[in-house]
């Protein structure tokens, strides 16, 4: 490697046993960590996170001290927008049980799934985007989009997530009381795999909160700050924030 570098083997052990540490190291160093950082989530993380992602790459710096520093250089996370839901529950489906109760911990892997379907604007109109999350490890385990609100489309999530992860009977399927998840295909869907049904509370959010969670951090973290042209184009950011950024780099507080 010095040989690459040129440098001398000598000076790099200089350095070594020379450099600061993080208690002595130059205030303009730590502030643009910092901002690099920042820049590099959009200007969507705080302080606690900021410091969680500085920490797994090594460098020792507090939340207090990141939060001063953010104030200093006027480095504030962007606010949240508000959005509506698109559940339609007036349907004449039998309604299943509420399994989960409010209960979000899981303890092994597809022991839990959750799901639920929101909307985002186009150019074209509007698109819809079903996920299902593992409660085990919070990960998006299959979505899909779609220019209507068919059922098909949660079908063919459903079958990608099976696909995928091979999962055992017994798998509790949460999700709201939408007609999509009611209807009798997916109803029998569930069945031919042996995995339970478990429905919301109506006009319960809590009881899909973890989903819900999930819009909001994608619509506020990922997405707020994009022009899509149409579902090719919005399938191609979603591949980039679900599989790549949410599912593999972002820091999940709760895990």
């Amino acid at each position: 490697m010095c040989r690459v570098l040129k440098v001398s083997s000598s000076g790099y052990y200089k350095w070594v046993k020379n450099r600061p540490n993080d208690g002595e190291s130059n205030i303009d160093d730590k502030d643009f960590l910092i901002r690099t950082e920042f820049n590099r989530f959009n200007k969507k993380y705080g302080s606690p996170k900021l410091s969680e992602s500085l920490r797994s790459k090594g460098y020792d710096i507090s939340q207090s001290s990141i939060a001063r520093r953010m104030r200093k250089m006027s480095l504030c996370a962007r606010k949240k927008k508000k959005y509506m839901k698109t559940t339609d529950s007036d349907h004449d489906y039998k309604v299943a049980d509420n399994l989960l109760d409010q209960n979000f911990t899981s303890y092994s892997p597809n022991a839990v799934w959750v799901s639920d379907i929101t909307y985002i604007a186009t150019v074209t109109g509007w698109m819809y985007l079903v996920i299902i999350l593992d409660l085990f490890s919070r990960k998006i385990v299959s979505w899909q989009t779609s220019e209507t609100l068919e059922r098909y489309f949660v079908l063919e999530a459903l079958n990608l997530a099976i696909l995928r992860r091979n999962p055992s009977k017994g798998l509790i399927f949460h999700s709201d009381r939408g007609v999509q998840y009611a209807c009798h295909d997916f109803k029998d869907a569930l069945e031919r795999n042996g995995f339970l049904q478990s429905m919301s509370a109506k006009g319960n959010c809590y009881d899909n909160a973890v989903a819900e969670s999930f819009f909001k951090i994608l619509k506020y973290e990922l997405i707020d700050d994009y022009k899509f042209y149409g579902k090719e184009d919005l399938d191609r950011v979603l591949f980039k924030k679900i599989d790549m950024e949410y599912n593999r780099q972002r820091i999940h507080s709760t895990i």
